[in-house]
């Protein structure tokens, strides 16, 4: 059932702040958004990613990220269905056209956030070399904006819409 699963705490013992990351199938920015705010500041957040649908990780992104020294290799596509889901503080759409089709009925709660960071058809590649490029470009936008944007949980009420 959804939003019945306990809150993990803070070390000062404060629940921490739930952060939903949601892209269309749960398999490209979501992930990578999920995997760098566990890597930053898994000591504040409770982090999930999930998507209206799932699929597998996008395969490609696993490969470059893990030749970048980050490892996804575990990480799997999930839905709103998916059991681990919580009572989510923030809800982070990583696709403006997912967030327009659904966010009026979105099975959760919680203050959205909007960060569009485009979709695979966005990707201008002609071969392996540049297509690679195109996601490492991603992986380290993604990061960045992670890092930046997650470092104080007063800068997100600055951008909640």
């Amino acid at each position: 059932m959804l939003g019945k699963k306990k809150r993990e705490k803070a070390p000062d013992g404060s629940n921490k702040i739930a952060v939903l990351f949601v892209d269309e199938m749960n398999d490209l920015q979501s992930q990578i958004a999920e995997h760098f705010l566990t890597e930053f500041y898994s000591d504040m957040y409770e982090i999930r990613s999930a998507g209206p649908k799932n699929d597998c990780v996008d395969c490609e992104l696993v490969a470059v990220m893990y030749q970048n020294g980050h490892d996804i290799r575990r990480s799997t596509s999930k839905d709103f269905a998916a059991k681990n889901m919580i009572t989510y503080d923030y809800i982070v759409f990583l696709q403006k056209e997912t967030y327009d089709r659904i966010r009026n009925v979105i099975p959760f709660k919680g203050k959205h956030i909007l960060k569009d960071f485009g979709s695979r058809a966005d990707f201008k590649a002609t071969d392996d070399k540049e297509l690679a490029e195109c996601y490492t470009s991603l992986t380290e936008t993604v990061k960045e904006w992670v890092k930046e944007t997650f470092s104080s949980p007063e800068n997100l009420e600055k951008i909640v819409i």
